[in-house]
């Protein structure tokens, strides 16, 4: 499973999106050591990468909350939470559903 947080430095939530990843990998029991953490420096790399802010979490290439269709480039993201409000991080329960359905798709594949 790869599990990617990519986030520009501009933005100061990346920190917070990295440790409630952490957080949500280890409880269900999955190595947050295994978190590739990649900075996106231009608008080049945005647009290669399709980032559309920072922090961005990719579960084997599948965006924690998909974006509609907003613009890459080096920005701050919002998030909304499953509770109505809005946040500059993923919602933990989005990050652990995502998690949770790629272990199920890999365990199928086997």
């Amino acid at each position: 499973m790869l599990v990617e947080l990519l986030y520009w430095d501009g933005c100061p939530s990346h920190p917070q999106a990295l440790a409630d990843l952490r957080a949500v990998m280890n409880e269900i029991g999955l190595d947050p050591e295994q978190i590739v953490v990649r900075e996106v420096k231009t608008d080049a790399d945005a647009e290669q990468e399709r980032f559309v802010g920072s922090p961005t979490i990719r579960i084997d290439g599948h965006d924690v909350q998909p974006p509609d269709e907003e613009p890459y480039g080096l920005t701050c993201r919002i998030y909304h939470r499953r509770d109505g409000r809005i946040s500059p991080t993923p919602d933990p329960a989005d990050m652990r559903d995502a998690l949770l359905a790629s272990r199920e798709r890999e365990s199928r594949q086997q």
